[in-house]
């Protein structure tokens, strides 16, 4: 492999690791010794050390990281600090409504209601903060419990959780069917 794409491949691994990788698997992974990757490596730490970048190398006992320089941590937190717009896909919103109406609720039975596993859902809703954590459950396992928070109240325009509208015994079994049929394309894949 040519030194321009050995770069290429190292720079690519690092980026996608975001952590320390050892310097044998890149040697193995570009078909170098051990001393010719370590050279490589130098020549890209220097590079990025001159060049007007954002990245540089770490260097770790026998592993090395691609990392944001430190002058940089200010424009993260900057972009970190930035409020994430909401996707609330229909998978989101059901779980939502569950936790909503069932309150406090356990993972378990709001996959019981849904018929599928909802730990992507509930991440979400979590990173949102339209749902948080409220305790534990007295049961075996001490499984989490979770509700709604004052941000969902401002996110659905409603001063309290009596407001929310009744539910629709029609649209329940919608629901039901949407979820085991979600549960069959699953199972069919």
């Amino acid at each position: 492999m040519d030194r321009t794409k050995a770069e290429a491949v190292i720079e690519a691994v690092l980026f996608t690791m975001g952590e320390a990788v050892e310097i044998k698997k890149l040697s193995e992974l570009i078909e170098e010794k051990t001393e010719s990757t370590r050279d490589i490596l130098k020549d890209m730490e220097k590079r990025y050390a001159c060049e007007d970048r954002g990245i540089m190398l770490n260097w770790l006992d026998d592993s090395v990281q691609l990392c944001t320089k430190p002058e940089m941590y200010e424009y993260l937190i900057k972009i970190a600090k930035t409020p994430k717009k909401m996707q609330l896909t229909d998978t989101v919103l059901e779980t939502l409504s569950i936790i909503a109406y069932k309150q406090p609720v356990t993972r378990a039975e709001i996959e019981r209601v849904r018929g599928v596993s909802c730990d992507h859902a509930i991440n979400k809703l979590i990173e949102y903060d339209l749902i948080t954590e409220l305790g534990r459950l007295d049961a075996p396992g001490r499984p989490l419990l979770f509700g709604t928070t004052e941000q969902f109240l401002r996110c659905f325009g409603v001063k309290s959780l009596d407001e929310l509208p009744e539910i629709n015994p029609v649209q329940i079994e919608e629901f039901k069917q949407q979820a085991e049929e979600e549960i069959q394309l699953r199972l069919n894949m």
